[in-house]
């Protein structure tokens, strides 16, 4: 039954090269054009598989692994190649808006045109962000790419050798008529045990959302047919005749096969019990996720003013669960046109401002100078004056010695009164 539904085009879109040929992949850069190598190519054949049939990509941040799966002659979908992620940046959770750094998650979609062989990261493709969702949802961004570098800032890096490959891969997938081809990223895998571990986080919901689409895949082994309405994903669901899906408005009437829902139900059921025993299992703590709008906001103009050239932290700022923000010590400016323009229009204003302080500090010099030389003048005027009234002085204090003799011989005339007159009472009581 899976294999009708992708022959109907419900999973896999309908063959035909679209805006790509032969011709136009002649004037792609040398590395856009080398082959895969030869163990690829033995272990596609081993498992059915044709270099040119239809390929799809599963990235999966916290265990930092980008998967390549392609369409077996059964039309079911096996992995042929995993990659560690070189680069990815940002936290677990999905893109909010341009500048938060967010690497994406979703289900997207890259076709012929998105891929990029003069890429300045070696080989790209834009994965095709914002979709139908993310544009529902107001979530803004673009050029989020996977690209070779080893570089991230808010794109999944590869290295050179390893953007060779997976470029490879969607290139070979065109050639041979594939007219598009799904990426599906997620914050981990989408096991009872990682879902148990994030029950809490404030994305959960949204990841409950992807896990639909990730748990039909791993149902079917097909990528599942995607769309949006309400504001959601929905995956393998066929519209009922003139009815079409709307993704901000409402969710049209629906069917699905009772084969794919008899799966799902089964597979749910042995989910929930693992889901149960995980929750009371001791597992790793949560790795830090994005808080958010209101996070992806302070990173953004965090990038914004990065992106001017302006002084800021060298990592982006956090939002912790206290509301409260945290910043790295360590400042720094981004080495850009902006960056240098702005440095050199900041060193242009500390020169002027060591220019203004010196000018008033002379200012000020000159004002104490002034006043010293002021305090001085009045010193020796002081000085000058009281030089002129020194002689007065003087004859007041010399006054009292011209009087000196005078007393004395006061002095001395009293001590002879007192001496005749003890004298003479003598005289008269003796009888001289």
């Amino acid at each position: 039954m899976f294999v009708k539904l992708a022959r109907t085009g419900i999973l896999i879109a309908a063959l035909g090269v679209a805006g790509c040929n032969n011709s136009s992949m002649k004037d792609f850069a040398p590395e856009a054009n080398k082959p895969l190598p030869d163990k690829i190519l033995a272990d596609m054949r081993a498992k059915g598989m044709v270099r040119t049939s239809s390929v799809m990509a599963r990235i999966f941040k916290e265990e930092g692994k980008l998967e390549i799966w392609k369409a077996k002659t059964n039309g079911r979908y096996d992995m042929v190649a995993s990659y560690d992620i070189c680069k990815w940046s940002g936290k677990l959770g999905p893109k909010y808006t341009e500048g938060d750094r967010q690497a994406p998650e979703g289900f997207y979609t890259v076709r012929p045109a998105q891929m990029n062989p003069r890429s300045n990261y070696h080989l790209s493709f834009n994965i095709g962000y914002p979709n139908a969702y993310d544009r529902a949802n107001g979530r803004t961004g673009s050029n989020l790419m996977v690209h070779g570098a080893c570089s991230s800032s808010g794109c999944y890096s590869m290295t050179d050798a390893q953007i060779e490959q997976i470029y490879a891969f969607g290139r070979d997938a065109f050639q041979g008529g594939q007219t598009e081809f799904q990426i599906q990223a997620f914050p981990f895998r989408m096991t009872a045990a990682n879902m148990a571990r994030y029950r809490n986080d404030p994305n959960y919901d949204f990841w409950k959302m992807l896990k639909v689409g990730y748990d039909n895949f791993e149902i079917t082994k097909v990528p599942p047919k995607v769309d949006v309405c309400e504001k959601r994903y929905v995956f393998n669901q066929v519209a009922a005749d003139g009815q079409t899906f709307d993704p901000t408005g409402a969710c049209p009437a629906t069917t699905q096969p009772d084969s794919l829902k008899s799966a799902y139900n089964s597979y749910m059921s042995t989910y929930d019990a693992a889901f149960s025993g995980a929750v009371k299992a001791s597992v790793p703590a949560p790795k830090p996720t994005i808080a958010g709008i209101k996070e992806a906001s302070i990173v953004s103009d965090w990038s914004k003013r990065r992106a001017r050239g302006e002084r800021v932290p060298i990592d982006p700022p956090s939002l912790n669960n206290d509301g409260s923000v945290t910043e790295t010590a360590r400042m720094g400016r981004i080495d850009s046109p902006a960056g240098r323009k702005m440095a050199a229009l900041d060193a242009e204003k500390a020169a002027k401002q060591k220019a203004e302080e010196q000018r008033l500090a002379a200012i000020e010099a000159a004002k104490q100078a002034k006043e010293a030389a002021k305090a001085q003048a009045l010193a020796e005027e002081e000085a000058e004056k009281a030089a002129k009234e020194a002689p007065v002085a003087t004859a007041t204090i010399a006054a009292p010695s011209e009087t000196a003799p005078m007393a004395e011989t006061q002095a001395a005339s009293a001590d002879e009164s007192r001496v005749t007159k003890l004298k003479n009472k003598l005289l008269g009581m003796f009888g001289g």
